[in-house]
């Protein structure tokens, strides 16, 4: 519970010049982003035209799912504004890491190596990959090998370490292209691009797998257009536009789509069948939407990022800086502050508003995780939520916001909170 002892008065109006002059600041870099989001509008427009999406697409099927031609019209939508062979759009894949999971599963076979070429993956993989607790089939126990390349101080690649740390037994190198719970900056594509060509020089059989979670449409290129053989993605992040309810996505190669299908379902089966009840427009609406809403989401964090920084905490990325994810991370000095900014984000919220965060230790994470994110769809990363665990660099990483005016309102609650923080009385 927040603590009870009386606070000192505070004058918050200081906070309103200080935005106002973080909003003349930022507007130039809101233009480039707008160009950008047109150029992912016409795209994705030219999807729909191409797969010729029609009204009778927006139903979906009970059962089995066979036959269902508004399935078919997400997937060749999804395939067609990503530049991929096939894709596999589903509510029946329930997060980001579940569609990971499925590439890394399906993909894989005992003796194959998995490498890693970002450090550290993501705290929910972990336990899927087996290097931390022994969570019953993960990759670990069907005898598939994992490494992983750290990378440099800067947060860049190893390139020179790439090389050597390819072997014959590696059939996967891994790519995670948003920060995750790590102060680095997220990978944009010409990077990506470019440890592709490295890579396919190496050895050109080897699979591209790019996480692509928080990522989509925040550039005018996607990682298959940047050599990715494979990528996977959530629908309550950037590409379901603050619209689908659930599901996750898999693109790229045809065969190794396929492959992936059949991990998701049974083998035999694999895409042909998941009825879609009656998501099929949210799917579409979603992805119609997305270019926007991230537009949206990226322009909160570019606001954001030059509020806070003026009230001297860290921020990664800068106002300025390039972005190849929606993610904001601002550093605190100790927990307690990491707490009162969710906490007030909170109060930013239009579901739970009046509720209070507290940190929990959650499945598949090793530390206790504030989290606040008051969402029409649970867990909505896309909407407007914050989160860290409660570790150095006692870091809050904030995601989404489908109005960059509810993101303003959100942040200036959670420098309140902040601030309020500091003027209760010790």
């Amino acid at each position: 519970m927040l603590d009870k002892e009386p606070e000192i008065a505070a004058d918050y109006g200081y906070l309103n010049t200080i935005m106002s002059e973080a909003e003349e600041t930022v507007t130039p870099v809101y233009r480039k982003l707008e160009q950008v989001s047109l150029a992912n509008h016409e795209k994705v427009l030219e999807a729909f035209h191409k797969s010729r999406v029609s009204e009778y697409h927006l139903h979906g099927s009970t059962g089995y799912g066979y036959g269902d031609p508004g399935r078919d019209a997400v997937e060749n939508v999804f395939a067609s504004v990503f530049k991929a062979e096939k894709a596999l759009v589903r509510g029946q894949i329930i997060s980001g890491t579940h569609a990971i999971t499925l590439c890394l599963f399906g993909v894989l076979r005992p003796g194959d190596e998995l490498l890693v070429l970002t450090g550290k993956p993501y705290d929910t993989l972990e336990e899927v990959i087996g290097i931390r607790g022994s969570a019953p089939g993960n990759l670990a126990q069907w005898g598939v090998a994992y490494r992983q390349l750290d990378l440099l101080e800067d947060g860049d690649f190893d390139w020179e370490g790439i090389a050597g740390s390819i072997n014959i037994k590696t059939r996967m190198v891994m790519i995670q292209r948003s920060r995750g719970y790590d102060w680095r900056p997220a990978f944009d594509i010409d990077k990506i691009h470019k440890v592709c060509r490295l890579i396919k020089t190496i050895r050109d059989n080897i699979v591209i797998f790019v996480d692509n979670c928080y990522g989509e449409f925040v550039e005018q290129q996607e990682p298959i257009e940047a050599g990715a053989d494979l990528v996977a993605g959530s629908l309550i992040k950037n590409p379901g536009g603050g619209i689908a309810p659930m599901g996750g996505y898999v693109i790229g190669r045809k065969d190794l789509v396929e492959m992936a299908s059949h991990r998701l379902t049974a083998p035999g089966i694999g895409g042909e069948a998941g009825a879609t009840l009656g998501f099929n427009r949210h799917f579409l609406q979603g992805i119609f939407l997305a270019p926007h809403v991230v537009c949206e989401a990226l322009k909160g964090a570019v606001f954001a990022s030059a509020v806070v920084e003026k009230l001297g905490y860290d921020v990664s990325p800068k106002y300025n800086e390039k972005r190849s994810d929606i993610i904001q991370g601002f550093r605190f000095t100790n927990s307690e502050e990491m707490v009162a900014f969710c906490r007030g984000l909170q109060k930013g919220s239009p579901l739970d508003g009046h509720v209070i965060p507290e940190p929990v230790l959650m499945p598949g994470y090793e530390d206790e995780v504030i989290m606040a994110g008051g969402t029409f769809v649970s867990g909505s990363t896309i909407e407007l939520s914050a989160d860290g665990p409660l570790r150095e660099p006692f870091a809050v990483y904030m995601q989404g916001g489908l109005s960059k005016d509810y993101v303003k309102l959100g942040i200036m609650s959670a420098i309140k909170e902040c601030q309020a923080k500091k003027l209760k009385k010790v």
